[in-house]
C-alpha cells in the first residue's frame, strides 16, 4: 500500500492529480488501496478475496448534468470563436436551439492491461508492459521507486491492441507492480482480468453538447454556438486534449462563417476517463452531424443535401481556428461516393421500400469526414529512431512508435528497405525499447507513421551519405559487400533519426496558431434496415472512400478504414456504459456489453482509398490512417434515424426528433412514435444510461 511507496505515491498524464495508492479519501470505485502478491495467480485472487474494506459514503457526482448543477469542474473553460455570431444569428431565416448526448465507449482491447517488472541491480527496474507509451511508464516507474529515470527500462514488443486506453491508463498500475518489486526483490507479473479492467481504467468520454443553429431557408448554415461537456471522472488524465479536439471538430467538413464553441470538463466519481481512437474528434463530428440532421427536419428536406450545401470548397476554405484549408478533396470525394455508391437510385428505391412495408423500414445517408492530424500539443510532434546496418547487410530498425496491430513496425521496414534499396526480408523491428530511443512519445494521435517514418528515413539517409563513396567505388556491389566494405573502412552503420512536424501549435488564450500539419477526409454512404417492432437493424451495405494520401501500405491502410469504421458502429449504435447510483459500472463484461459481432459488419461492404491526392507534408506523400475512418460510422446512426423517422412519419409523429447515440436497439424501437408506446415513453428518447 501506500506505506511502501519508496518514492513518491503522485501520479497525472499532465498534472498531478492522482495517487498510485489511495491515502485517506476514495474518490471512485475501483480505487486501488493495495496490492497482494503471491506465488501464484490463483492464491492472489483468493487472498484479495479475503480483504475486507470499511468504506464511508460520501456524497458523489456521476453524471454531466449533476456536475453542471454543482459547478464540478477540471480547470478552466476553453473556447474557439470566429465571426459575429450574435449577429449572424439576427439575420438568419430561422434559429433552432436543442442538445445531444454522445455516449462513452469501454476500449476492450483482446489483451488487458498487463505488466512484468523485473528488478536489478543498483536500483535498476526492467519493465515489459503492454503500453502505447513506453517512456512515461518507464518515467513513472522511476519517480515511484525514487530512482533516477536512466535505472529504468521499458519494453514493448507488440499490443493485443490499444485504442487509447494504454497511452496513460497503463501507468498506474506498472507503479503499483514497481513498488511490490522493489519490496520483494522479484519479478512480479500482473493481468487484470476483464471486469477490473473494465472497472478502473477508464473509458471514452461521454459528452453532452448544447447548440444553438442559424440558417436559411435554402439550408446554409450562418453562425453555430455550441457548448460541449465532458464527463472527465474524478482527474484530468488527458480529458483537456481530448476536449481540446473536439471543439477542433465542432463543424466537422463544413463552412460555417460564423462559430463559437466552449468546453467544460466535468469532474465526477466516475474512474477517470482517457484517451480512445479519435480522441476527442468522434464527439465533435457527432455533435455536428446532430445539428446537421435538425435543420434538414426542421425544413424537411434531405439531411444529405444541406449537407452538400454547407461543404467546404475545394481551394480557399479557412476553418473557424483560422487554419487555411490546403488541398481539400471533400467535394470531389463526396461527388464520387454519390456516383459510385448509386446514391440517387438507391435513395429513390429506399422510398419505394417505405411506402410498401409498415414493419420495416430503410434509411440512406451520406456521411462526410475532415479529421485534423497532429499532436494538439506541439512538444509531442517529434520522434526518433536508430538504425543499425549489419556486415551481412541485414538491418535492425528501432523507434519511438509501439506495435499495436496497426502494422506500423511493418510501415517502418517498408520504409527502410525502400531508402536502402534492399528486400523488405532484410530489415527488422524487435521491439520498442526506451533505452534503444529515448524520451518517446505515445503512439497515438494516427501519426505514428507521420513522425516514427520520417525519423526511420533521417537515419538511413545518413548512412546512405555515408556508404556512397563504396556505391560510386564498386556500383555492382550488394548492399551486404558495402556494408562489409564500409566496417573494414571503420564507417560508422549506425544511425539515430529524427524528425519534428513543422509550424504546428495552437495557443488557446490567444486563438492564434496551427493545431494541425494536414487534413485527412472521408465520406461514407451506409445503407441501414430497421425492425420497427424490435429496434433490431441490418447496415445492408457501406461504400467507404477515404483518402490517405499515397498509401504506405493499400492492404495495411483498408485494414485500418474497415477496422475504424465497425469500431465506429460499435460507438454510435451498440456499446452502451451502464452505471449504477452507486458509481459501480454495471457493463464490466461481455455478457452485458455488446461490441460489434460479425453480423454487424455491413453486409455490402465496400471500401476504396482515394486516388491521385499525394500528401506533400509526410514520408512518401502518405497520410495517417488510425482515427479518421472511425467517424465514416456516423452515416450508420443517420441512416437508421432516418428509418426510424420513416416509422414515425406512419404514425403520425412527423418532425425533428431527438435520438442520443447510441443508437441500440432499445433507443430504435422506442423512438419509433408508435400508439403502443406514445404513452409510456417520452418523445425525444434519452440515453440515460450512456455516462
Amino acid at each position: 500500500d501506500h506505506k511502501s511507496v519508496p518514492g513518491s505515491n503522485s501520479l497525472g498524464a499532465v498534472i498531478y492529480d492522482e495517487e498510485v495508492f489511495a491515502t485517506e479519501t476514495v474518490v471512485t470505485t475501483g480505487q486501488v488501496i493495495g496490492l497482494i502478491v503471491a506465488e501464484t495467480q490463483t492464491i492472489a485472487r483468493q487472498a484479495a478475496a479475503l480483504v475486507k474494506v470499511d468504506y464511508e459514503s460520501l456524497p458523489h457526482i456521476l453524471t454531466i448534468e449533476e456536475a453542471i448543477a454543482a459547478n464540478s469542474y477540471i480547470g478552466d473553460e476553453c473556447k474557439i470563436e470566429d465571426g459575429d455570431v450574435e449577429d449572424a444569428m439576427s439575420k438568419c431565416d430561422h434559429v433552432i436551439e436543442r442538445e445531444a448526448r454522445i455516449g462513452g465507449q469501454e476500449h476492450f482491447y483482446l489483451e488487458t492491461q498487463t505488466s512484468l517488472l523485473v528488478p536489478g541491480e543498483r536500483g535498476e527496474m526492467a519493465v515489459w508492459s503492454s503500453t502505447q507509451n513506453p517512456t512515461k511508464t518507464a518515467n513513472f516507474v522511476a519517480h515511484v521507486l525514487g530512482v533516477h529515470k536512466n535505472r529504468v527500462t521499458c519494453h514493448m514488443k507488440r499490443m493485443g491492441g490499444g485504442f487509447g486506453g494504454k497511452e496513460t491508463r497503463n501507468v498506474f498500475i506498472s507503479m503499483a507492480l514497481a513498488v511490490a518489486a522493489k519490496k520483494t526483490n522479484k519479478p512480479i507479473r500482473i493481468a487484470l482480468d476483464r471486469d477490473q479492467d473494465m472497472s478502473i481504467t477508464g473509458q471514452r468520454h461521454p459528452f453532452l453538447c448544447k447548440y444553438k443553429v442559424g440558417f436559411n431557408k435554402d439550408g446554409k448554415i450562418l453562425a453555430v454556438n455550441a457548448a460541449l461537456f465532458s464527463n472527465g471522472g474524478c482527474s484530468l488524465d488527458l480529458s483537456r486534449p481530448v476536449l481540446e479536439r473536439a471543439l477542433f471538430h465542432i463543424e466537422n467538413a463544413y463552412a460555417i462563417p460564423n462559430v463559437r464553441v466552449t468546453g467544460r470538463v466535468c469532474r465526477t466519481n466516475l474512474p477517470s476517463n482517457t484517451a480512445f481512437r479519435g480522441f476527442g474528434g468522434p464527439q465533435g463530428i457527432m455533435s455536428c452531424e446532430m445539428y446537421m440532421d435538425d435543420v434538414a427536419r426542421f425544413l424537411k428536406v434531405s439531411a444529405n443535401d444541406v449537407r452538400e450545401l454547407n461543404l467546404y470548397k475545394d481551394r480557399g476554405s479557412v476553418t473557424p481556428y483560422k487554419q487555411p484549408l490546403v488541398d481539400c478533396h471533400i467535394r470531389a470525394m463526396w461527388a464520387e461516393i454519390k456516383a459510385t455508391a448509386d446514391y440517387e437510385a438507391r435513395a429513390a428505391a429506399v422510398t419505394a421500400f417505405n411506402a410498401a412495408n409498415k414493419w420495416k423500414k430503410r434509411g440512406i445517408q451520406i456521411c462526410p469526414v475532415k479529421f485534423g492530424m497532429s499532436f494538439t500539443a506541439k512538444f509531442m510532434n517529434q520522434a526518433s529512431a536508430l538504425v543499425h546496418v549489419y556486415t551481412d547487410g541485414t538491418v535492425l530498425v528501432s523507434h519511438g512508435g509501439t506495435e499495436m496491430g496497426q502494422g506500423l513496425h511493418t510501415k517502418m521496414c517498408q520504409i527502410a528497405a525502400s531508402e536502402l534499396g534492399i528486400s523488405l526480408d532484410q530489415v527488422y523491428v524487435a521491439e520498442t525499447a526506451t533505452d534503444k530511443c529515448a524520451n518517446t512519445l505515445p503512439t497515438a494521435a494516427s501519426v505514428g507513421a507521420d513522425l516514427n517514418g520520417f525519423a526511420v528515413q533521417d537515419a538511413c539517409q545518413q548512412i546512405n551519405k555515408r556508404l556512397e563513396r563504396f556505391r560510386m567505388a564498386k556500383p555492382e556491389a550488394s548492399f551486404p559487400e558495402l556494408a562489409m566494405a564500409a566496417f573494414l573502412d571503420r564507417v560508422d552503420l549506425s544511425a539515430h533519426g529524427f524528425y519534428k512536424t513543422p509550424e504546428v501549435g495552437y495557443d488557446f488564450v490567444s486563438g492564434k496558431g496551427k493545431p494541425f500539419h494536414y487534413f485527412s477526409y472521408g465520406v461514407a454512404c451506409s445503407e441501414v434496415e430497421v425492425d420497427v417492432l424490435t429496434g433490431d437493424f441490418t447496415i445492408l451495405r457501406s461504400d467507404l472512400l477515404h483518402d490517405v494520401g499515397s498509401s504506405l501500405s493499400p492492404a495495411i491502410d483498408v485494414g485500418q478504414v474497415e477496422g475504424g469504421f465497425v469500431q465506429g458502429v460499435g460507438l454510435f449504435m451498440l456499446e452502451e456504459m451502464l452505471w449504477m447510483k452507486n458509481g459501480h459500472l454495471f457493463t464490466k463484461g461481455p455478457s452485458t456489453y455488446k461490441i460489434p459481432s460479425a453480423n454487424d459488419v455491413p453486409i455490402d461492404f465496400r471500401v476504396r482509398l482515394f486516388d491521385d491526392a499525394p500528401n506533400r507534408r509526410t514520408v512518401y506523400s502518405s497520410k495517417g490512417v488510425g482515427e479518421p475512418p472511425l467517424n465514416l460510422a456516423t452515416s450508420v446512426f443517420f441512416a437508421a434515424k432516418d428509418a426510424v423517422a420513416a416509422a414515425r412519419a406512419q404514425n403520425g409523429a412527423d418532425g425533428p426528433f431527438r435520438m442520443d447515440t447510441p443508437g441500440t436497439c432499445e433507443r430504435l424501437r422506442l423512438a419509433c412514435g408508435d400508439p403502443l408506446l406514445r404513452d409510456f415513453a417520452p418523445q425525444d428518447v434519452l440515453a440515460n444510461g450512456s455516462w
